[in-house]
């Protein structure tokens, strides 16, 4: 799937405060996420992360939609410190993924991995993903469209 570059701003769509997502070269489909133009970055819920002895894996264990465990692995990006909402400062560990929204829009992120477990949406996708490509609409949810055209159209790329 290619990566969309920056568009101008008229032409940028309208996303929601919470949006369906797909990450589909993890296995998460659908997740609903929360939209956050204040946090730098995206941020998935883990449970169970086990970082490989040569720090270059990770595993670990998140929620779709229906509530359904997925185990899933990755190479890790990089290793960061992330400053919470409350202030407090955590070394996390990175990845990268494709999400994928509903219409097609596709982008490379970087996610942190923490428990999210406490929070109503189990992604957090941060400015860093959406500059360039989105202005954000605070009283609107799911504006690009359904968790099932997502789902369609993840069998439609199958």
């Amino acid at each position: 799937m290619p990566e969309t570059l920056p568009i101008e701003p008229a032409q940028r769509r309208i996303i929601g405060r919470r949006e369906w997502l797909a990450l589909p070269e993890l296995g998460v489909f659908p997740i609903n996420c929360k939209i956050d133009s204040g946090a730098r970055n995206c941020s998935l819920h883990a449970e169970n992360i086990e970082v490989s002895e040569d720090r270059r894996c990770v595993e670990f264990t998140t929620l779709n939609h229906y509530g359904r465990e997925v185990r899933c692995r990755a190479a890790i990006a990089r290793f960061g410190r992330v400053r919470s909402s409350t202030g407090v400062a955590r070394k996390r560990v990175f990845i990268e993924s494709t999400a994928m929204l509903p219409g097609g829009f596709s982008k490379l992120i970087l996610i942190s991995l923490a428990n999210r477990s406490d929070m109503n949406c189990p992604l957090l996708l941060g400015r860093s993903a959406l500059a360039g490509h989105f202005l954000v609409d605070p009283q609107g949810h799911h504006l690009l469209g359904s968790r099932r055209k997502l789902e369609a159209e993840l069998l439609d790329h199958s």
